[in-house]
């Protein structure tokens, strides 16, 4: 939905570059308007807006939350790294509670937190894909600044504020 507000984990940047990277590989290019990135909530309404904004302010007043990519996920058509995080899973409950009521469907339905490498392509080139990754695959730390609030443009995010979380 144009105009629904997006809430982001923010990549530490060594992680962004890396997984950007493979996005940029695999991804196809016309489909490709966003960096790689980690979705906490998709549509927001954009009343919530100065609620939000307030909360995700609250919210980086903590260390920055532990997380690891643990694996990888088959999207059917897609690749992404499943991400773990029992901090982010926390942020993302605190929030939830805030905005119930006011959640769609998708970001009621629960959170499987996750960084998307490729979608939207054969499912035998994903599966090339998926089988190249696993094949050197190993657990690795996640690193994660802040959090970001965008607002969906129909495709494109126009970035309204990111916050850093307190080293």
């Amino acid at each position: 939905m144009a105009g629904a507000l997006i809430v982001t984990a923010e990549l530490a940047p060594a992680d962004l570059a890396w997984l950007d990277r493979l996005r940029r590989a695999h991804y196809p290019a016309e489909r490709n308007q966003l960096p790689a990135h980690l979705t906490m909530f998709h549509a927001l309404p954009p009343s919530l807006e100065s609620e939000a904004r307030h909360r995700l302010a609250m919210a980086v007043n903590a260390r920055p939350p532990r997380a690891s990519v643990a694996g990888i996920m088959d999207l059917g058509g897609g690749v992404a790294f499943r991400v773990v995080s029992d901090d982010l899973d926390a942020i993302r409950n605190a929030l939830s509670d805030a905005f119930h009521g006011m959640l769609s469907a998708q970001d009621s339905g629960g959170w499987r937190p996750h960084v998307t490498i490729q979608n939207k392509v054969p499912n035998r080139e994903s599966r090339l894909l998926l089988e190249a990754l696993e094949a050197g695959f190993h657990p690795r730390p996640l690193g994660i600044s802040g959090l970001g609030l965008h607002r969906y443009l129909g495709g494109p995010w126009e970035t309204l504020q990111t916050w850093s979380f307190h080293h």
